[in-house]
């Protein structure tokens, strides 16, 4: 693999959060503030993509279990939301820009990866229209901030894989989920219900349409506390819930899956649930937000 020298710029600052490094600082600052950390040090973590003032109070949940202490390098699997991929891509850049500062990509870890021959090359231009990974440097560098000079990210774009190639993954990722020195963040937002996503489902028996959204998500959120890929899958398979993050979760699930057949034990527990407004009617429309943490004791 060549060698990378272009820095990946904050192509989303300025519109879904603020380009001002001091009042970005301080808005995260706010939201962990309002955050315990109960679940803490995560392994991994599952956190929403969306704007900053829909699901920033959430991600918040996630991002208050990290221990900087514990962490070296920081995986961040975000779902590909404009370019069709069978697999996953590796970025293109050395560096990745957010007003709080730059954050280097691991090249070693890069370099460890592509020669497994599963992974793609995405161009700056399509790295930097993607919003999943993006979405979370602000986060990740005010967390890590104490150690700011000391920690690399693995940012990783995964395609619309199929059950075998989740597991693949899944196989691939689990030693570096078993390392304690790793955190893996998993970009997802969950349910997007209207007509406007083409998804109307909708359970009368639950009341209105927002509860029965929670429901929903709440069945599958349930799932994945139980670690249960399989189960998981099958779910989405018989929903349609539309899940935007589902594969990098899938990865996850299946990871987690290949370390507890070799006795590894841990736990999965969402933190936080949120909608962005509460559909009554089928003309309304909303997206579901969850934070939970992964710990490998």
């Amino acid at each position: 693999m060549s060698k990378r020298q272009s820095a990946r710029e904050a192509s989303h600052a300025g519109s879904w959060y603020t380009a001002s490094g001091p009042q970005l600082s301080n808005q995260l600052d706010s939201w962990l503030a309002q955050v315990q950390p109960s679940l803490r040090p995560a392994r991994a973590v599952i956190a929403p993509h969306a704007g900053y003032t829909y699901c920033g109070t959430c991600a918040a949940h996630a991002y208050k279990q990290v221990d900087p202490l514990h962490t070296k390098h920081v995986f961040i699997l975000g779902p590909s939301h404009h370019v069709h991929l069978n697999g996953c891509a590796l970025s293109s850049a050395s560096i990745c820009k957010t007003p709080l500062y730059d954050l280097n990509i691991d090249q070693q870890i890069y370099a460890e990866l592509w020669q497994t021959g599963l992974f793609e090359r995405m161009s700056i231009e399509v790295d930097e229209e993607e919003h999943s990974i993006e979405m979370h440097l602000p986060f990740v560098a005010k967390v890590m901030e104490s150690r700011r000079d000391d920690f690399t990210i693995v940012p990783i774009l995964v395609g619309s894989l199929n059950d075998s190639r989740e597991k693949e993954y899944g196989k691939l990722f689990s030693k570096y989920l078993n390392d304690p020195s790793n955190l893996f963040v998993i970009s997802s937002d969950f349910c997007h219900w209207g007509h406007r996503f083409r998804y109307t489902y909708y359970d009368e028996t639950h009341g209105e349409i927002y509860n029965s959204v929670k429901h929903l998500d709440r069945m599958g959120m349930d799932l994945i506390e139980q670690l249960d890929p399989v189960a998981f899958s099958n779910y989405l398979k018989k929903y349609r819930n539309t899940i935007c993050g589902r594969h990098p979760i899938g990865v996850l699930l299946n990871a987690a899956t290949e370390l507890k057949n070799m006795g590894v034990g841990m736990s999965f527990t969402f933190l936080n649930y949120a909608q962005s407004s509460h559909c009554r009617k089928l003309q309304d429309s909303s997206v579901s937000y969850a934070a939970g943490a992964l710990l490998v004791p």
